[in-house]
């Protein structure tokens, strides 16, 4: 007959078990890099990294909240909205089109810092995705707005990735061969490249929130 204590354990390790077998619900919010402009559905960012999160064994829900041509401050008025209900993390990848049109970089530092503020209002997990500028923005302007990401990662104690190019690695060469013809989205081998890159950091942001989970 077993004793009521080791029924105990043995209840406790199967809610454990289930507990990690769950489905861990991440939010990509960003703009045409998160959508997977000029791609087909399947080759686009989150497609891409969904097939990566279940080839390592991760059940993990990702919503695809990416709006092509959104800056931080449409991203803002945006985010409370995209955040559907049970999201536990999200996967921040905004800016590039604040640069793209020259935007004041304490605008759009204000912005994601608000948006960063709403966020951990909410106890998500957060993975912080950093821009590179164009040298030809200027020294100040690029060492100005690639600083936010930084900074603003170090103030709200959230994961910084901080390139979201960075998978393809540092030649201007080997970087336009996997972009379209605009020069400024990857194309289908890119966004291979920049999931298996940043693939690693999603799948310890899923690892934090089952733990944090296992807490409860």
């Amino acid at each position: 007959m077993i004793s009521k204590a080791l029924l105990g354990v043995f209840l406790i390790l199967t809610l454990a078990g289930q507990a990690v077998a769950e489905k861990v619900h991440l939010v990509a919010f960003g703009d045409s890099l998160t959508v997977g402009y000029g791609l087909s559905e399947a080759d686009g960012f989150v497609p891409v990294l969904r097939a990566w999160m279940a080839a390592q064994g991760e059940d993990v829900q990702i919503d695809n909240a990416g709006v092509s041509g959104d800056t931080t401050t449409g991203g803002l008025a945006r985010l409370d909205w995209a955040l559907s209900e049970g999201a536990q993390g999200i996967i921040i990848e905004m800016g590039a089109n604040d640069m793209l049109r020259g935007v004041d970089p304490a605008v759009a530092r204000r912005n994601l810092d608000a948006m960063l503020q709403r966020v951990a209002a909410r106890g998500l997990d957060v993975l912080l995705v950093g821009m590179p500028v164009a040298a030809n923005y200027g020294a100040d302007y690029k060492a100005e707005f690639e600083a936010i990401w930084p900074d603003l990662a170090e103030r709200w104690g959230v994961t910084l990735y901080p390139n979201y190019f960075a998978g393809l690695g540092e030649s201007q060469i080997d970087i336009l061969d996997d972009m379209q013809g605009d020069g400024i989205h990857p194309n289908a081998e890119g966004v291979e490249k920049i999931v298996d890159a940043i693939g690693p950091e999603v799948q310890a942001m899923v690892a934090r929130i089952r733990a944090k989970d296992a807490q409860k």
